[in-house]
């Protein structure tokens, strides 16, 4: 089976990760291939915070369980690395444009035994003041909406891929 088909049949959401940082080379890779993902007229709208500090990945953990309505919770399930993609929404093709990133760096991340998920509320989190606030202590300026938050770390579970349901293609001939 050709490598990149099998890289996307293999990939799998994981929610439960050991407390073991990814090596900055090797995260490095996964955000490149992030960066070249297709955009709508090769206008780029997206941008990647990588985040790898503790304390602030933390802080966006509380944020995203307390909008999710769960203050007890971890949404990013213990992984050390966060990825947010945010897009700029001056550019029609926006939200497009950073899903695909996201999915280039689920795709790059698997290849490279390394496990992710897609976590949801970033919209909402960078609508607070909180997290205007560290888009602007990182001096990102602009109409910037949370697209998702690419989480990655080593794997702690094992998950099987769920049957395809039935009608998913149809062919017209």
């Amino acid at each position: 089976m050709n490598e990149v088909i099998k890289n996307i049949l293999d990939r799998r959401s994981i929610r439960q990760y050991k407390d073991e940082m990814i090596p900055k080379e090797i995260l490095e890779q996964i955000i490149e291939a992030g960066t070249y993902a297709p955009s709508g007229m090769g206008m780029q709208s997206p941008i990647i915070i990588a985040i790898t500090n503790k304390e602030i990945r933390d802080r966006l953990s509380k944020l995203n369980a307390k909008i999710m309505g769960k203050e007890d919770t971890d949404p990013f399930y213990g992984a050390p690395v966060v990825l947010v993609v945010l897009a700029d929404k001056k550019i029609p093709t926006y939200i497009y444009d950073g899903s695909l990133v996201m999915q280039n760096l689920m795709l790059s991340a698997n290849s490279l035994n390394v496990s992710s998920c897609w976590i949801h509320r970033a919209k909402e989190e960078f609508e607070t003041e909180e997290g205007k606030e560290i888009l602007k202590s990182l001096g990102i300026k602009g109409e910037y909406e949370g697209i998702g938050h690419c989480i990655l770390g080593y794997s702690d579970s094992k998950v099987e891929a769920k049957p395809r349901k039935d009608k998913y293609v149809y062919y017209i001939e």
